[in-house]
C-alpha cells in the first residue's frame, strides 16, 4: 500500500496530526455512533483543514467498557464502527489525500473478553493460561482480601476476585484501570510476541505507526509489594527493552513509522530515557497541556521541553487537548486555567468568550513552535466542555468508580459528538433520520458547525486552516526569545518568521518590527489586544 511522502522518513518531526475520536467524529450508518463510515466521508474536511496524519482511537472490537480501551481482538475492528475492509479503505483513502495514518495500540491491559483472558478463567489456578495475566491468591484466612492495597486509576482496588470453575471464590487478578481490563503479564514471551504480530498486522495493512497507551505501566515489580507504591507498576526498566524490540519491528517497514507514547511521567529525566536512540521517536508532553495561561508558566515549559528534546535528538511535541482532558476552550475560561486529569473542576464559572479568545492565542502559540503538533477533534472549532450531560447518559467507568462527584463526572464532557451542519441537534452527526447522539450536544453549538464556520473567515476552523497553511512554511529553525513587556512571550524562528502572544492584562506594542500574517483576533490599531497572537514576517 502506498505511503505519502515516502521520501520523508522523519515526516512526524514537523506534522501537524488531528485526533479522530471514532464514536464522536460522524455516524454513516444512522445507529447514532461515529464509524469508519463517517470518517471517510468527512476526510475532505481533514484534507482542507491541512494536517499531515491522523491518529485513531482505538477501533478494536471490545464490548466497549471503557471505551473501546478494553480491547478483546486488536486484530478486527469493532462492529460498532464497521469492518476491517473499511479500516483499510479509511487507510487507503487518506494516503491518497497526503494523510498518514497512526493507530491505537492498548497493550498494558485487554478486555476481560479477550480469547486469552477467558480461558486463564476458565483453566484455573496454576495454569499455564493465567501466566498470561496477573493472577493471585488473596490475603487473609480465606484469601478475601485483594493481594496488595493497589489502588485502581479509575478508582476502587486495582484487584478484582473471580469465582474459580468450581464455583468457589478464586484468585485475584490485577487490572489498573476498570475490572473489565485486566493487565497483560509482559514478563511472559507469548504476550511479547502477540504484540509484536499486532504491530506487523497493522504496519502491513498500512498503518504509519502507533499511539502506545499507558506506556509506562507495562512492567509491574514481580514481588508484587502489598504498599500502593508506583514504582511497582510505573516506569519500570525492563519496559525499554519492549520498545526496543518494537523500535525494530517499525524500522523493519518503509516510508518512517512512528511509534509514539503516552507517558505521564513527572521526572524529565525518566521520560527522556523513552526517546533514547532505538525505542520511541516521541512522547506526549503533558506538562504544556496541563499549564495555566500564564506567560512565565508557558515559557518555562516550553524551555524545559525543548532543552529535553535537544538532548534526546527527538522533537518536541505540542498538545492543548485530548479526550481525557477538558476542552481547552472551557478550562482556559476559568479563573484557574491549570488542569490535573483526575482533578476536574466541573460547575466552576466559565466565561466562554474568554476561553475561546485564549484557546485561538494558544493555537498560534502552540503551532509555532518546533516540532510536531497535536489537534482533538472539535478543536479546530472552538468547541466547549459539555458539563450538562444528565448523568444516566453518562458512559466514563471513571465517573462510576469514583463515586458519581458531579464536580468530576469524567471524560464523556469532552467527547460529544462533533457539529457539522444545521441549526439544531444532532448538527449534521448523522444521515438524515438517524439515531440521536449517543452524547447530546448543546443548542448553542449551532454557530461552530463546520458548515457554518466555513462560511465565516474569523472563526477558529478559519483560523485554524490559515495558520496549518503557513505553519508548513515556517523555517525548520530553532526557537530563539525576545525582550518583551511583563506577560508578554515573544520569539524568533530563523530570520524571517516571529511570534508575540499578549498574556497580560493591557494592549502591548510587539518588540519588533514586521509584516503581519496571522492575527488570533483583531489588532487595536498597532497594538496587540490582551489574549492575542500574532505570527509576523520579519
Amino acid at each position: 500500500m502506498s505511503v505519502p511522502g515516502a521520501h520523508e522518513p522523519e515526516w512526524w518531526r514537523r506534522a501537524a496530526i488531528y485526533q479522530i475520536y471514532p464514536r464522536s467524529f460522524a455516524d454513516g450508518d444512522g445507529d447514532g455512533v461515529g464509524d469508519l463510515a463517517g470518517v471517510l466521508a468527512h476526510l475532505p474536511h481533514l484534507a482542507e483543514l491541512g494536517v499531515d496524519a491522523v491518529w485513531f482511537n482505538p477501533w478494536y472490537a471490545s464490548p466497549q467498557a471503557d471505551a473501546g480501551y478494553d480491547v478483546a481482538d486488536y486484530r478486527r475492528i469493532d462492529p460498532l464502527f464497521g469492518t476491517l475492509a473499511q479500516a483499510e479503505e479509511v487507510i487507503r483513502r487518506a494516503h491518497e489525500l497526503g494523510i498518514r495514518v497512526i493507530v491505537d495500540v492498548v497493550p498494558n491491559h485487554t478486555s476481560d473478553q479477550h480469547p486469552w483472558f477467558r480461558a486463564a478463567t476458565a483453566a484455573g489456578p496454576g495454569s499455564p493460561e493465567r501466566e498470561r495475566f496477573w493472577f493471585r491468591p488473596g490475603r487473609g484466612a480465606g484469601g478475601e482480601l485483594p493481594p496488595t492495597d493497589w489502588q485502581g486509576f479509575f478508582g476502587g482496588p486495582a484487584w478484582t476476585r473471580v469465582t474459580e470453575p468450581d464455583g468457589r471464590p478464586g484468585q485475584w487478578y490485577l487490572h489498573l484501570f476498570a475490572p473489565e481490563q485486566p493487565d497483560f503479564n509482559w514478563q511472559h514471551p507469548e504476550v511479547r510476541a502477540e504484540f509484536e504480530e499486532v504491530l506487523r498486522f497493522w504496519f502491513d495493512r498500512g498503518a504509519d505507526g502507533f499511539r502506545v497507551d499507558s506506556a509506562a505501566l507495562l512492567v509491574k515489580d514481580p514481588a508484587l509489594p502489598v504498599a500502593d507504591d508506583q514504582v511497582a507498576f510505573t516506569d519500570r526498566e525492563e519496559v525499554h527493552a519492549i520498545y526496543r524490540s518494537w523500535r525494530a519491528v517499525a524500522d523493519s517497514y518503509p516510508g518512517g513509522r512512528v511509534l509514539i507514547g503516552e507517558l505521564w511521567l513527572p521526572d524529565a529525566r525518566r521520560l527522556a530515557r523513552y526517546l533514547r536512540p532505538g525505542e520511541l521517536h516521541t512522547v506526549f508532553n503533558f506538562p504544556y497541556l496541563e499549564c495555566s495561561w500564564q506567560a512565565d508558566a508557558l515559557r518555562t515549559v516550553i524551555d524545559d521541553t525543548l532543552r529535553l528534546h535537544e538532548a534526546a535528538g527527538a522533537p518536541a511535541t505540542w498538545v492543548l487537548s485530548n479526550h481525557d482532558v477538558d476542552r481547552v476552550v472551557t478550562r482556559y475560561g476559568r479563573a484557574d486555567t491549570s488542569f490535573a486529569i483526575y482533578a476536574r473542576r466541573h460547575g466552576r464559572p466559565v466565561d466562554l468568550a474568554l476561553g475561546t479568545r485564549r484557546a485561538r492565542a494558544a493555537a498560534l502559540l502552540t503551532q509555532a513552535l518546533p516540532g510536531s503538533v497535536y489537534l482533538y477533534q472539535g478543536e479546530e472549532l472552538g468547541l466547549w466542555e459539555v458539563e450538562s450531560i444528565p448523568d444516566r447518559l453518562r458512559q466514563d467507568p471513571m465517573w462510576e468508580r469514583k463515586g458519581r462527584n458531579p464536580a468530576d463526572p469524567g471524560r464523556d464532557g469532552c467527547r460529544v459528538p462533533l457539529p457539522w451542519s444545521g441549526d439544531s441537534p444532532p448538527f449534521g452527526f448523522g444521515p438524515p433520520g438517524a439515531d440521536r447522539p449517543w452524547l447530546p450536544q448543546p443548542d448553542g453549538w449551532k454557530e461552530l458547525t463546520v458548515e457554518a464556520q466555513r462560511a465565516d473567515p474569523g472563526s477558529v476552523l478559519a483560523l485554524y486552516r490559515a495558520a496549518l497553511r503557513l505553519r508548513r512554511q515556517l523555517p525548520d529553525a530553532p526557537l530563539a526569545w525576545l525582550d518583551s513587556p511583563a506577560g508578554v512571550l515573544a520569539f524568533r524562528r530563523g530570520d524571517s518568521f516571529a511570534c508575540v502572544v499578549n498574556l497580560s492584562g493591557h494592549p502591548v506594542a510587539p518588540p519588533l518590527d514586521g509584516t503581519p500574517l496571522l492575527a488570533s483576533g483583531p489588532l487595536d490599531g498597532e497594538h496587540l489586544p490582551p489574549d492575542t497572537a500574532l505570527w509576523l514576517r520579519t
